[in-house]
């Protein structure tokens, strides 16, 4: 059916419309509080709780709260130190004040809590007695020191006994190695030295022979050498100016030159002094 404002195409159809995208809806909470539940065996680590827990359900928290670090520490990066917060100067100590502060701010402190009791009020005086007094004379004791020192003596304690045992601490040789482990000590150490000795010598035979080469010898080989280069060099100088080589020509200069540079090496080698000679070969 042909509609009136029903055009097929438009520019609005173009743009897509917005996605209307609801807000999400809060997260649910049981109003039912989380409480632990009766009679379970999920509680406890250690082996002091019993194998069932919570058997009356009126527990309203953990049997056995949680514990952030027992097993394994800390995450790591916890126990780094931290270079602002280290201890400061009298932090866990203080200084002892002055009398001078201490009379100021608490004296009750200075007060002495246990006064002394004067030696003239605990033998029944008054207290010291004053210029005018006068000393009672002719003051006697009854006791009799003769039977008292007996009495004494019949009870008073044994003495201890003197300990007599030697003290090795103050010996002369105190701290001294005796003489038998020097002997001992003597033997190893003749024994290690028999013992290097063997190992120097089975080193040493098997080390192959070298002689060193006498300067005279060495100059009338290293004279051979230049003869025999020459001879070589003026067989190779011979056949350089030929530009087209068979194969066989080729070859015998590869080989000349070969030989030129094997006679160099040895010239060379053979011109420094002190030149040692492997005598197995």
């Amino acid at each position: 059916m042909y509609q009136r404002f029903d055009h097929g195409e438009s520019i609005y159809q173009i743009v897509p419309p917005e996605v209307f995208i609801p807000p999400k809806a809060p997260m649910f909470r049981s109003g039912i509080p989380d409480y632990p539940p009766t009679a379970s065996t999920f509680h406890g680590p250690g082996k002091t709780h019993p194998i069932c827990s919570n058997m009356a359900g009126d527990a309203t928290q953990k049997i056995v709260k949680d514990r952030s670090h027992a097993e394994f520490g800390k995450p790591m990066g916890t126990y780094k130190s931290d270079p602002g917060n280290f201890m400061r100067k009298m932090a866990r100590s203080s200084s002892v004040p002055t009398l001078r502060e201490m009379r100021k701010t608490c004296p009750e402190q200075l007060r002495p809590t246990h006064v002394k009791e004067s030696k003239f009020v605990a033998m029944g005086g008054g207290g010291p007695p004053k210029i005018g007094d006068q000393p009672t004379m002719g003051l006697k004791k009854s006791k009799n020191f003769i039977v008292a020192n007996a009495v004494e003596t019949i009870l008073a304690q044994p003495r201890k006994p003197v300990d007599i045992t030697k003290d090795w601490l103050t010996k002369e040789d105190y701290g001294r190695l005796p003489k038998y482990l020097h002997r001992v000590k003597r033997n190893m150490q003749r024994e290690f030295d028999f013992v290097q000795q063997l190992h120097e010598q089975n080193y040493a035979n098997s080390q192959p022979p070298i002689q060193s080469l006498d300067d005279a010898e060495r100059v009338v080989l290293l004279e051979g050498l230049k003869s025999k280069w020459e001879k070589k060099n003026m067989e190779y100088q011979a056949g350089i100016h030929v530009s087209v080589l068979s194969d066989g020509q080729k070859r015998n200069r590869e080989k000349c030159e070969a030989e030129l540079m094997s006679f160099e090496k040895d010239i060379e080698k053979l011109g420094k002094k002190d030149i040692l000679v492997d005598l197995s070969r």
